[in-house]
């Protein structure tokens, strides 16, 4: 029998799932997986209940509760990423022609504190000249964080908070969303070549999601969080090793896969070493959006026994 039974939630992605169908195990450590369709509802259960032992979690909003004395501390595996210079659009009749056209304007997102929304804005910012304070943001929700106090810039959504239908009826004028209408566009034309740019000029393949654990498991059990690192690297390790899916059963998947013209087969880069640039650039961007209070060390933000590969 295991040392520890552990109630773990994340999604259902190719290189985890040798954890989940027990291709993966270890002596020490089992896992009652906690099915949550939709994994970015585990993250608010997470942060504001502490409902798992182990759960995957965005990587924007471990930053704001590691701000807020959250105690859960964060493991260097990466199991989302993306690019988000298309993440970003326009209504064609608000005025906008150029990103630097939203000061002033308003623009519609999910939660200020989403780190979508943060690569997104400090792409803006970074790459566009945009002025963040002079954006009026409009959010549609809470965030998961219930201590943070967002920016006297952003303001909730009326009425029903769809960001969608604001954008096609004018009520905003961009959006940070996925908006299929003829009269929305991509805010950065060719977004693409502007994600290619920015990864081979700069490094940047930007993070979404981490994984985090309970402080007080692994105070009790200091051999925890290598044990966990190990783990997810050998499940990664397997998914790797086969045949990569023509057609991914997820969307996450169909996203990663997405960027393999820009990364190569460089997919899935887990440990602090290997994203150390990509990590200090957002946190700059958390910090630059106020999102966090002051900058934290790379260092800081990981378990120190996984920061050494």
């Amino acid at each position: 029998m295991a040392d520890l039974k552990l109630k773990m939630a994340t999604g259902d992605y190719g290189h985890t799932r040798a954890m989940k169908d027990g291709t993966v195990t270890s002596e020490r450590v089992e896992f009652e997986h906690v099915d949550v369709p939709v994994i970015i509802n585990a993250f608010r259960r997470m942060i504001r209940g502490l409902e798992f032992d182990v759960s995957e979690m965005a990587l924007s909003t471990y930053l704001c509760a590691r701000a807020h004395s959250v105690p859960i501390t964060a493991l260097p595996v990466f199991l989302v990423r993306a690019f988000h210079h298309g993440a970003m659009v326009y209504n064609v009749n608000s005025g906008i022609t150029s990103p630097k056209d939203i000061e002033g304007k308003k623009v519609g997102m999910r939660g200020y504190t989403v780190t979508t929304g943060v690569w997104s804005r400090g792409i803006l910012s970074s790459e566009h000249g945009v002025d963040l304070s002079k954006v009026n943001w409009v959010v549609a929700g809470d965030e998961h964080v219930e201590a943070y106090n967002a920016p006297p810039n952003v303001v909730s959504a009326p009425g029903d908070g769809d960001v969608g239908r604001m954008l096609k009826e004018g009520e905003i004028d961009a959006a940070i969303a996925v908006v299929d209408d003829p009269n929305v566009k991509p805010l950065i034309p060719d977004f693409n070549a502007a994600a290619a740019a920015a990864y081979n000029d700069r490094g940047l393949y930007p993070i979404n999601h981490t994984l985090v654990v309970k402080n007080e498991l692994l105070e009790a059990n200091p051999w925890l969080a290598s044990e966990l690192y190990d783990m997810f690297k050998a499940s990664r390790k397997n998914y790797l090793a086969q045949p990569l899916p023509s057609d991914p059963p997820t969307s996450q998947e169909k996203i990663m896969l997405a960027g393999r013209p820009i990364v190569g087969d460089n997919m899935l880069p887990y440990g602090v070493e290997a994203n150390r640039k990509v990590i200090e650039t957002f946190i700059d961007f958390n910090v630059d959006q106020k999102v966090i209070p002051q900058r934290v060390s790379v260092d800081e933000v990981f378990h120190p026994d996984t920061l050494g590969d």
